[in-house]
């Protein structure tokens, strides 16, 4: 019998990709393309979804013929995606009434002020997250609230809603000829309007953004068949069967599956993620409260989780706007030329601080600058920013936790910069690994996919497919370690309060 494959389609917030898997776990075939990141104002980031539809047809169409297989040798999809980018379409129509309000998009600060009244924890005891500009309610609402006639046919039953999850797999199951408008409860944790407890939509909350519960998906699984690939499309009768969002696939494809067991995913930002196991455990310190995934009829294991808007989208700004290099690995050729920071430290919060400050009012810094500092120091500033903010989210899990996380499991892009992982290691005091495949977000939404239509009997298979390719101790004397990010926090305090009534955004 010819080999079989899954195949995983991964839409995040800079490109859409598409990779085949096998039976062991292993890559056969990909494709990559990224998408137009648009800024119509200081805080604001938008993505075309018609764009970014267009693209995962294309790049499945590589992966299928990079792997040289079709259809026939798939036997199932999984679907993952940057969670609180949020769409609204016209379900009879299928266009977008306005471009995706991407996750770091901070437009939402007055309609959280408003929703809160001075109170962020108003939901939080329900859906495990604070009120914040990161989440996907709120975008519903702005757009609601601002496109010409698009609340009236919100409530004439004509828009829908949803994560990119969503929209692609409404578009990979037939769009407007028999689509089907589904989420996970991974997505659905993100939106501020499930309940953790039920994993259902809160109709209270919802009423109180004024989204119509008629826009909302329906909930499901993170492992379950929601339809199939629709006719004349690529994948025509491949199930689709896999749903979770980025950060809860890669701690899938990462084998996290045991109470306390964590890992980090350096992509655009960074997302920490510890399994809790079935019990909730509200954050005390900054946290937030999520589902990890839910496999068919299972019940749901939860997570505790850290957010960091501005990571890898650090080393982007510095070649695209700043033009300190041309090819993003270059940061590390330059980092690696000084031996420390030069006293130089680079908070990003570009778009505000999120997890474990959450203050949407604060903006990027370079603080410590003398006539010492070269781009040399600031490269490296740079990447400690990713260490040091890792760690303020790990500080905060094991103090929510009470377990102290004997390794830090780690992948995305980053990974590959041996710097920034030993930094990472010295500034955590644990040791960091990184598996063999790092691609672990797409192989998360495969291993869903394929234990759906029982290709995998389930995580043990995932478990015995995770391989380890590299391992950073940390080196670095205590003493110094807390001398640096006690200069961090310093840091970090000068960026608060920035955005006020004289700020123009």
């Amino acid at each position: 019998m010819a080999e079989k494959y899954v195949l995983a389609i991964d839409q995040g917030t800079t490109s859409s990709r598409a990779i085949v898997f096998n039976h062991e776990g292993r890559i056969v075939g990909s494709g990559q393309k990224e998408h137009e990141q648009i800024f119509p104002k200081a805080g604001w980031v938008e993505h075309n979804a018609i764009e970014i539809w267009d693209n995962i047809r294309e790049v499945v169409g590589v992966a299928l013929a990079h792997a040289q297989v079709n259809k026939e040798s798939l036997v199932a999809v999984g679907v993952t995606n940057q969670r609180e980018t949020t769409l609204v379409w016209d379900r009879n129509t299928g266009e977008p009434v306005y471009n995706a309000i991407v996750w770091q998009d901070t437009r939402t600060a007055k309609i959280i002020e408003e929703l809160g009244g001075g109170d962020q924890d108003k939901y939080k005891s329900r859906v495990g997250l604070p009120l914040a500009t990161y989440f996907s309610g709120p975008k519903v609402k702005w757009i609601l609230d601002n496109v010409e006639g698009a609340r009236e046919r919100a409530e004439a039953g004509n828009l829908v809603m949803g994560n990119m999850d969503t929209w692609v797999i409404w578009n990979l199951t037939g769009g407007v000829d028999g689509g089907v408008h589904v989420t996970d409860v991974t997505n659905a944790s993100r939106t501020m309007l499930m309940d953790l407890a039920t994993l259902s939509w809160d109709p209270e909350i919802a009423a109180d953004m004024g989204i119509p519960l008629s826009m909302l998906p329906e909930i499901r699984s993170s492992s379950e068949v929601y339809g199939h690939g629709r006719p004349a499309g690529l994948l025509e009768g491949v199930p689709i069967a896999g749903d979770l969002g980025d950060q809860q696939a890669a701690t899938f494809g990462q084998a996290a599956f045991e109470v306390g067991m964590a890992k980090n995913t350096y992509g655009t930002g960074c997302f920490m993620i510890m399994n809790t196991g079935e019990e909730i455990v509200p954050s005390k310190n900054g946290l937030l409260t999520t589902v990890c995934y839910k496999i068919g009829d299972d019940k749901a294991v939860y997570a505790l989780e850290g957010s960091i808007a501005v990571t890898g989208s650090l080393v982007q700004w510095l070649r695209d706007n700043l033009k300190m290099f041309d090819s993003a690995p270059e940061v590390e050729e330059l980092a690696s030329q000084v031996e420390d920071n030069g006293g130089v430290y680079f908070v990003p919060a570009f778009s505000g601080l999120f997890a474990p400050y959450w203050k949407s009012d604060a903006r990027g810094a370079i603080v410590g600058l003398t006539r010492y500092v070269n781009r040399n120091h600031i490269a490296r500033a740079v990447l400690e920013s990713v260490a040091y903010q890792t760690r303020e989210v790990l500080d905060a899990m094991e103090a929510d936790s009470g377990v102290t996380l004997a390794e830090l499991k780690v992948d995305g892009g980053m990974t590959a910069n041996e710097t920034l992982m030993q930094f990472q290691a010295d500034q955590v005091g644990v040791p960091v690994v990184r598996p063999v495949v790092a691609e672990t977000t797409a192989l998360g939404a495969a291993y869903a996919a394929g234990i759906a239509v029982g290709y995998w009997n389930g995580e043990q298979d995932v478990i015995d497919n995770w391989a380890e390719d590299k391992r950073w101790e940390p080196q670095m004397d205590s003493a110094e370690r807390e001398r640096l990010y006690r200069q961090w926090k310093k840091a970090v305090t000068r960026t608060f309060d920035w955005v006020d009534d004289d700020v123009k955004e």
